[in-house]
């Protein structure tokens, strides 16, 4: 199993306002770009004890630009050049459809059967005209099984659910709720997963 440096984009003014993004491309904030630069710290210094160069890393990041502003921050921090990374589309968040902006209030009001539906099955239960977590650890597994080495990856708390259950790190049911947190670096190996922060 090849090891992933996982981190959670920064936080967006959407994150700030509870509002679900999932496909909508919403910058960065002041803290956002903050919690970017720690988690590259964060990353130099698991590099320094582990004896690992770097270089020798893919650096792979969602298409999303809050994604895309964490890895070219971190990229920084870690003296590299920071557009020197791919995309990838498999790495997009989950899609949260007709719930995309809104807060969960509004998602309850808005669809009272769906969202009590998820509430007792986050995992399985797609909002409306969006994706569930079950569905997208298909492209994630894609995902693993086309690295050829250690990889740095930005994305999003949805994909990192659906990735931590593919790789047999967590269960469906744990992974659904587990909470994600920015300016984390999550290292998932095959001995287990490990949260430094």
């Amino acid at each position: 199993m090849h090891t992933i440096y996982y981190i959670r984009h920064g936080k967006t003014e959407w994150n700030a306002d509870g509002r679900f993004q999932g496909l909508q491309d919403i910058p960065l904030n002041d803290l956002g770009r903050a919690e970017a630069v720690r988690a590259g710290d964060i990353l130099r210094n698991l590099f320094a004890r582990e004896g690992r160069d770097p270089l020798g890393l893919g650096f792979v990041t969602s298409p999303l630009s809050r994604a895309r502003g964490t890895m070219e921050l971190m990229r920084g921090v870690l003296s590299l050049p920071p557009h020197d990374y791919s995309v990838d589309d498999r790495l997009r968040e989950v899609g949260y459809g007709h719930w995309e902006g809104l807060t969960l209030a509004q998602m309850k009001a808005a669809h009272p059967d769906v969202f009590a539906a998820r509430e007792a099955d986050k995992w399985s239960v797609a909002p409306p005209g969006g994706e569930s977590y079950a569905s997208a650890t298909s492209r994630l597994r894609d995902w693993y099984r086309s690295l050829k080495s250690g990889t740095v990856a930005v994305a999003h708390s949805g994909t990192a659910r659906a990735l931590m259950v593919v790789l047999g790190l967590e269960t469906p049911q744990a992974a659904a709720s587990l909470r994600i947190e920015q300016g984390a670096v999550y290292v998932l190996r095959e001995d287990g997963l490990t949260k430094h922060s």
